[in-house]
């Protein structure tokens, strides 16, 4: 920021008046008792014109306010701007978009439910759905884009629960993230930059993406309360975060709703004497989750008998079983089935004809896991 900032309406007025650069100069410094050269003066102008004609030039194009740096390229010179004033830090966009979004969110009414005595969690787990992947049947044998994504998630809930009626739910577990979207900005690329064979614009997949997730916790929220635990990804890991903290934002209020969305790698849930680890599955490796869960939450650790960690990525079955000692009980750790189509990349490689499906767990809060739950697509 520049020191002449302060005096800048006057400075631009002086030159207005069609006085120098050396005049603005000796009449500013004399009156303010300051030392700068004539130059300093003529870089403050240049680049208060340089910004006007930038930002016009931005409106004569229909481009958006909110730009952060630019070249301006004319006959006479080309200058790098930096648009300070239009940039947001996150938390100032999430204040933003929760004050906006009070005028028109619902307000949700507290649930009274009934007691119930032997009380099971359903965990329902929609692993790697991808809204916006293209899976074209010619070249894959597969077809998949965001409208079935959509239409197979909601399909699966439907028949998770169906399957878990006939154990009393007195709370659900719902494992958002995971590759909830297949790209992560405009480029069409993971957030590592891999280039991916892409469905529909991103933002739209992304309001594609909320609004599923709006519609399925309403849903769950008609038989039990509802504990969200976000797991960041690869192909999503930016625009997954944002996605996840718009959920929040919209059931802030909710009290039949609980949150657990930060960026952490490996979440952690207690629910009676089981232990219910969850994390995407392409950082850490499987035979580390049993360890990594005891020295991350020691004290769940030490109050559980019962203990499990979903995986996702790789979207087909592996499980495998681990004892922490043959008097104590097993951690067990599985990757989960995906309901997404297979692309380009999947079926050129191999990585096809695994069982697309949704899955769902009920665990007693006495005795552990007692039932999986499996909705297959064909």
């Amino acid at each position: 920021m520049s020191k002449l900032n302060p005096y800048k309406e006057e400075i631009f007025k002086l030159r207005q008046e069609g006085k120098s650069f050396p005049t603005i100069a000796q009449t500013i410094n004399n009156k303010y008792g300051l030392d700068f050269c004539s130059r300093n003066y003529c870089h403050l102008v240049n680049k208060h014109l340089a910004q006007g004609t930038f930002s016009q030039k931005l409106d004569e194009n229909n481009m958006p306010d909110n730009w952060s740096h630019g070249w301006l390229k004319t006959k006479e010179a080309s200058i790098f701007i930096r648009n300070e004033k239009g940039v947001i830090s996150f938390d100032e966009m999430r204040a933003k978009f929760i004050t906006e979004m009070s005028k028109y969110s619902p307000k949700y009414k507290k649930y009274k439910r009934k007691e119930i005595n032997d009380k099971h969690l359903l965990v329902l787990d929609i692993a790697d759905l991808h809204i916006g992947k293209l899976a074209d049947p010619s070249e894959t044998d597969d077809s998949y884009n965001s409208t079935k994504a959509i239409e197979r998630a909601l399909e699966g809930v439907h028949g998770i629960l169906d399957k878990a009626k006939g154990f009393p739910i007195d709370k659900i577990m719902f494992i958002i993230g995971n590759d909830v979207l297949h790209i992560d900005g405009a480029s069409n690329t993971t957030t590592a930059g891999t280039r991916q064979d892409v469905d529909g614009m991103w933002y739209k997949n992304y309001t594609l993406a909320r609004n599923l997730y709006i519609q399925i916790i309403e849903m769950l929220l008609s038989v039990a309360d509802v504990h969200i635990v976000h797991n960041p990804s690869n192909h999503d890991y930016i625009s997954g975060f944002m996605l996840a903290d718009s959920v929040f934002c919209w059931f802030r209020d909710c009290k039949n709703v609980s949150f657990d969305v930060s960026n952490n790698h490996r979440k952690y849930y207690q629910y009676g004497k089981n232990l219910i680890g969850s994390s995407h599955g392409d950082g850490a490796k499987m035979a580390d989750m049993p360890l990594l869960m005891a020295n991350e939450s020691p004290k769940e650790w030490a109050e559980t008998f019962y203990r499990y960690v979903y995986l996702h990525h790789i979207h087909h079955k592996d499980v495998t079983k681990f004892k922490s000692g043959k008097d104590y009980q097993g951690v067990t750790v599985e990757y989960l089935r995906s309901p997404s189509g297979t692309d380009a990349w999947h079926h050129r490689n191999g990585y096809c004809h695994a069982p697309k499906a949704i899955e769902g767990f009920i665990h007693s809060k006495e005795f552990g896991q007692v039932a999986r739950l499996t909705h297959i697509f064909k």
